[in-house]
């Protein structure tokens, strides 16, 4: 799912001089997380930060390079934001971001209306970079290459302090911010032996916030192109991730958001897999924050000590992201993966006898080349029997550089759509069915909006923006967005619920 937004919180007083800059992010969560990072190094080096973009002297749009639909957004806000300029205003419009990385020079000529096309190496510097480029200055853009290849193959041998990994922090350019009282330094202290951490400069003042596990990706999933961009997978040290949680939840964060490319990952890379599983309380017990979220599991590395942590750690809610991709056996197989409806519905099972209610999502990728109506089928049978609150369906386009790119039997671009729409239809149902089961369910609902007599937020098992909302009739007066209220849930519409609080927030 791609989102765009420009957010700010107020600039300060006696900063009317400074140059604005607005930050536009697409795509996952994240991006958001880079575009905190950038906003605080722009900040901390003299940069004034604004809500709009018609308001700002430049425009930074950290973009997304996903899937063709993200790829077309990132294009048409970049091109939006350069309409800007003929009024006046801004002076610079700047591609950043997935997109801008995975096609460096060859975004920059396609898309003249860009002023510069940055990369992942021009982060630390990012400051200096605009300051170029509004003093005119052309800025050279990359020729992409694999960013796996500056890594070792081995995870243990790998050391991320001389290469710019967004969200990281790095040798290259980490800045302190003695003087930004909204921003946070997290160069204090002893810096760990990866390097100096980053400025962050939250852009979203909600109770939730996502907090980076780590980035990059080792698998080679045949469809995917994330890895050849955002490199091999490193993860942060887990006193970095503390220290951002412990300055999240001084923000008022009360729901930590953990992201990566594969969190199942996290800690291999620095000698302890099983790393999480101890990271998972710790980061529950962080003054302010009220619970703890994982996304993005992979099935064939998530282990029965991981399942239990978090279906059992008070304070991490038994959320499970799991990334199926299908579920026919020879279709994971041509996919790089591994599994079949067995081994899915076991481990289903597993999680279910630990935590009845835990939330479920996936995503599956339908037309995939040479598969069969009878995959098709075994995929739509799968869906039914795992009664997952969430399943996100796409249709498969090739991705340039992709080894399924190269595959013969591709499907018709018509019959892909036939069944994606197919699969589309039965998982809106299951969706709907699924949300009807949890009529009469209890649990806590963070609120995220408040209007009126009613307000909206999410459950243990709604993720943020992509697994439907809780409507909460009844409010207690005095509710305010943070707050967090024990609700039973009476009714649905959809994957969204309705339900009823049952005492005064807190």
């Amino acid at each position: 799912m791609t989102t765009s937004h420009t957010t700010s919180p107020d600039t300060r007083d006696g900063d009317e001089g400074l140059v604005s800059v607005a930050m536009v992010t697409l795509g996952c969560a994240r991006n958001e997380v880079d575009s905190e990072e950038l906003a605080g190094r722009l900040e901390a080096d003299g940069f004034r930060l604004v809500e709009n973009a018609e308001d700002a002297d430049t425009v930074v749009v950290n973009t997304c390079g996903f899937v063709e639909s993200a790829k077309k957004d990132s294009v048409d806000t970049l091109l939006q934001a350069a309409d800007l300029k003929d009024g006046g205003r801004p002076q610079a419009v700047v591609a950043v971001g997935c997109l801008a990385e995975r096609y460096g020079k060859d975004l920059a000529a396609t898309l003249p209306e860009a002023d510069a096309v940055l990369g992942f190496d021009d982060y630390p510097d990012i400051a200096d970079r605009l300051r170029g480029i509004l003093a005119g200055e052309v800025h050279h853009p990359h020729t992409p290459s694999d960013r796996r290849k500056l890594l070792p193959i081995s995870p243990a041998d790998r050391d991320a302090s001389g290469v710019s990994v967004p969200g990281h922090g790095d040798s290259l350019g980490a800045v302190s911010a003695p003087d930004v009282t909204d921003a946070p330094d997290l160069t204090a202290g002893v810096a760990p032996a990866s390097g100096p951490r980053a400025v962050r400069r939250r852009l979203d003042g909600g109770p939730m916030a996502p907090l980076k596990l780590a980035s990059g990706c080792d698998r080679r999933c045949s469809f995917c192109a994330i890895p050849s961009f955002r490199g091999s997978f490193v993860s942060r040290r887990p006193s970095d991730v503390l220290q951002e949680a412990q300055w999240l939840g001084g923000q008022g964060v009360k729901e930590l958001f953990l992201v990566s490319e594969n969190s199942t990952s996290y800690g291999k890379d620095l000698g302890d897999l099983r790393l999480l599983e101890t990271l998972l309380p710790e980061l529950a017990a962080v003054d302010g924050v009220e619970r703890v979220r994982v996304s993005y599991l992979q099935p064939a590395e998530t282990r029965p000590g991981l399942i239990e942590t978090i279906a059992r750690t008070p304070g991490v809610v038994p959320y499970f992201d799991l990334s199926f991709q299908h579920a026919s056996a020879s279709v994971l197989r041509r996919m790089r993966r591994f599994g079949d409806p067995d081994s899915f519905l076991a481990l289903l099972e597993q999680i279910r006898s630990l935590a009845p209610q835990a939330g479920v999502r996936s995503n599956v990728i339908v037309g995939f080349p040479g598969e069969t109506e009878d995959d098709v089928t075994t995929l739509c049978d799968f869906l039914e029997a795992a009664r997952m609150d969430v399943t996100g369906v796409f249709g498969y386009s090739d991705e340039d550089g992709t080894e399924a790119e190269t595959y013969g039997d591709k499907l018709d671009e018509d019959e892909v759509h036939e069944r994606t729409d197919h699969v589309l239809a039965l998982v809106e149902e299951l969706n709907a069915q699924r949300a009807e089961e949890r009529i009469g369910e209890r649990f806590d609902v963070l609120v995220e909006s408040v209007d009126g007599d009613s307000a909206e937020g999410r459950g243990p098992h709604q993720g943020p923006e992509v697994d439907g909302s809780t409507t909460i009739e009844n409010l207690p007066a005095g509710t305010a967005i943070g707050d967090t209220l024990t609700v039973t849930v009476t009714g649905t519409a959809g994957v969204d619920l309705v339900a009823t609080s049952e005492g005064d927030a807190r």
